[in-house]
């Protein structure tokens, strides 16, 4: 695959992240960003509104063959103060969410 077409396929599973928030959790399309390939950091970006919201530094990976323990280590080195959070797709198949387990835990803790 060439580059260009790589970085095309995590172009839009950056907007459809970022489309999925807007509408599921009500995020203004002004406090969410798809920030552009090849920039450092996270790979959706979001003002203080969003991130109350949803409390997760996102990087998204589109690929066939992916080591998700590297991808989940790159989303680590840019969250920040917030909980890293791997959004996983490849083709035909459904994105899926990678969360560290105890996270996910302590998120259904209060239900």
């Amino acid at each position: 695959m060439k580059p260009q077409s790589a970085k095309a396929k995590g172009r839009n599973l950056q907007k459809w992240t970022r489309e999925r928030l807007i509408e599921e959790l009500d995020i203004h399309p002004e406090d969410i960003k798809s920030t552009s390939m090849g920039a450092g950091g996270e790979d959706v970006t979001m003002a203080r509104a969003a991130r109350e919201k949803f409390p997760y530094s996102i990087e998204c990976k589109n690929q066939e063959k992916l080591n998700i323990w590297s991808a989940y280590e790159q989303a680590e080195s840019n969250c920040g103060d917030y909980e890293p959070l791997v959004v996983i797709k490849r083709n035909r198949q459904k994105a899926l969410v990678v969360l560290d387990a105890e996270a996910f835990i302590k998120m259904h803790k209060d239900e």
